[in-house]
């Protein structure tokens, strides 16, 4: 009978100490998340020309006041445009560039472009992030016939990757612009 008891109490004794030793990982630092407040988007004509500029403005984020959403011109039907994105909160003095936070954590983001409506664009990324997958801070634009829609911008976080498009790349919203387009 001793030599159950002795094996017993070894037992317990080693799982008392396994249990209660220290955790000596060292426990992932959280992401905080930044406050984007705008989405600028710069499309520059491929064969020169002005280039047209989106910009979504909600400085208050999910409060009362409407998001700002302003649209420079319409497209040139035929026309190609390279376009570029930058990310800012401007409720900061000065405001922040957050496309640098993204250019930096590219592995992390990925910028997804969705046409609705009728508006007849076809898009391609210009970028990739570290591994070679899309990243989509800059693209190509190319206006199809003279319609009118919608196109819209989503930033994701954390972003499934590769993936073929926004309805599978997962991850959370950061930022989603609606901009009422023409093509002519």
């Amino acid at each position: 009978m001793k030599p159950i008891k002795f094996i017993s109490t070894l037992l317990f004794a080693f799982l008392l100490v396994t249990a209660c030793s220290k955790d000596n990982d060292t426990p992932e630092q959280a992401h905080e998340e930044e406050l984007i407040t705008t989405l600028k988007v710069t499309l520059t004509p491929s064969g020169g020309g002005a280039p047209i500029s989106l910009e979504y403005r909600d400085l208050d984020g999910d409060g009362n006041e409407p998001a700002v959403i302003t649209v420079s011109d319409n497209l040139a039907a035929g026309v190609t445009y390279n376009g570029v994105i930058v990310v800012s909160n401007d409720a900061e003095n000065p405001a922040e560039d957050i496309t640098k936070e993204v250019k930096e954590e590219n592995l992390e983001h990925q910028f997804f472009y969705t046409p609705g409506g009728d508006l007849d664009v076809t898009t391609s990324y210009s970028d990739s992030d570290d591994d070679g997958n899309d990243l989509g801070i800059e693209f190509t634009l190319t206006a199809g016939a003279a319609s009118s829609g919608t196109l819209t911008f989503t930033l994701r976080h954390e972003p499934t990757k590769p993936n073929t498009g926004l309805s599978d790349a997962g991850g959370e919203t950061d930022i989603a612009a609606t901009f009422n387009l023409t093509v002519e």
